[in-house]
């Protein structure tokens, strides 16, 4: 299993200092990890120009030095992906694809402070780690699922309850106010891009799974928000004449339901998902 927990750390500039800032900043929350991969700059054609100025940084002698300086004492090893190989790459850079995506998207051009900064992508991070990976257990009367924030602190990460700011007028929001604000349009729009995309990848793709009995599934209604899908276990298929199944019966908390499969979105509880978005 592929856990694909996300880290998000905050540097001011390109520089070694802040680079090598960073990796402490990791290790002290995160251990010391055995091997740490990085792109390579034939990678980052058409790429920001960010980007390559990384790339630079990392292959710098002097950041280099302080690179070995870092990882060696730890026996740490680092790795730079094959050149012109982007696939390689391509299960971590999922991890982070959308949270960038929509980040850019939700601040905008908002003026943060290294603090707010700093909490707002720190509550994203706990975001992108509550996501669903495998159910806790193969009882099919049990809903629970193993997110990456149990695997992290071994409990699902739980924010803080905070009132809901999407009515109230920009003006009239404190700057944390703001930054709250912002956290949860984050987790709307990733909400429903992520269970979107679930239920179009089992739709769509050509490697997909067979549905089967035991799978843990969301119920995409057309009048609810995705946020509201309930979660549910299939507990029985109904192939047609040539054996493909489009209707399955799925077992929720509040009753017993025949849908089609094109209206259920199967979690990723397996490797079939990170196959594809590796290839």
């Amino acid at each position: 299993m592929v856990t694909k927990c996300v880290h998000i750390e905050l540097v001011l500039n390109l520089t070694t200092d802040a680079f090598i800032a960073a990796l402490h900043r990791f290790v002290a929350r995160r251990g010391i990890p055995v091997h740490m991969y990085s792109d390579n700059a034939t990678n980052f054609a058409g790429s920001s120009s960010e980007l390559h100025e990384l790339y630079s940084l990392l292959h710098q002698q002097l950041t280099n030095d302080a690179i070995q300086g870092f990882c060696l004492p730890k026996e740490i090893s680092w790795h730079f992906i094959p050149p012109r190989s982007p696939h390689v790459g391509g299960l971590w850079e999922a991890g982070v694809k959308s949270a960038k995506y929509l980040i850019k998207r939700t601040a905008g051009d908002t003026k943060l402070t290294e603090e707010e900064w700093s909490t707002l992508l720190t509550q994203i991070e706990g975001i992108l780690n509550s996501r669903p990976l495998v159910p806790q257990t193969a009882d099919p009367d049990d809903y629970s699922v193993i997110t990456p924030g149990h695997l992290l602190i071994g409990r699902p990460i739980t924010a803080i309850p905070e009132p809901a700011y999407d009515q109230i007028k920009h003006g009239t929001l404190s700057r944390w106010q703001h930054i709250q604000k912002m956290r949860a349009d984050f987790w709307k729009r990733w909400s429903v891009n992520y269970l979107s995309e679930l239920q179009e990848r089992r739709k769509w793709s050509k490697q997909h799974t067979v549905i089967k009995v035991g799978d843990l599934v969301l119920l995409k209604e057309d009048n609810v928000p995705p946020l509201q899908w309930r979660l549910g276990r299939i507990v029985d298929t109904h192939p047609g004449q040539d054996a493909v199944t489009r209707v399955v019966t799925v077992k929720t908390t509040s009753g017993v339901f025949k849908r089609s499969t094109a209206k259920v979105a199967v979690l990723p509880l397996d490797d079939d998902e990170d196959k594809t978005e590796a290839d």
